[in-house]
């Protein structure tokens, strides 16, 4: 499988930075939180650093914006997220072949675990409980939750 992605608006090597899908879920705990200190809040400003490479897809788009949609989350606010994505994101193309039935308990989720393993990614960060079958790994992909892909990107140890 290969990565067909193009890497937008950063300039700096990226070979040695650790690679992560974000599900629509962690945006929208970043854009809900009234905490300026959030880790998730903190997680998009690490990658607007450039400390990760962010990957999407057309399927993780969409989510956003229906994450977003359903929460009421102005539209204004969704457009520029994704403005931002569309940025500075990798963009990884995941033909149909490679959506593999996974989770079975949500379909949906098949597309981003799909965009993980197309992209390469070292990590999926997700708050989404049906991602939990998986034990914390999916073909080399490490499964977490925003507080320990913090931990993973500040260089901290694990409590």
């Amino acid at each position: 499988m290969e990565t067909e992605g193009l890497q937008h608006g950063r300039s700096q090597e990226t070979s040695a930075l650790p690679r992560a899908v974000l599900d629509a879920n962690i945006y929208a705990a970043a854009y809900l939180s009234r905490n300026p200190r959030s880790p998730n809040k903190e997680v998009f400003r690490r990658w607007r650093a450039g400390e990760f490479v962010l990957l999407t897809s057309e399927a993780i788009l969409g989510e956003v914006i229906e994450k977003f949609d359903e929460l009421d989350i102005v539209q204004q606010l969704t457009i520029e997220l994704l403005s931002h994505i569309i940025a500075d994101a990798e963009y990884i193309s995941v033909p149909s072949e490679n959506v593999q039935t996974v989770i079975a308990n949500d379909p949906e989720d098949d597309a981003v675990l799909a965009c993980a393993v197309v992209g390469k990614a070292d990590y999926l960060v997700t708050y989404d409980p049906h991602f939990d079958c998986l034990g914390g790994e999916y073909q080399g992909t490490q499964i977490l939750d925003g507080l320990h892909f913090l931990y993973v990107v500040r260089g901290d140890v694990k409590p």
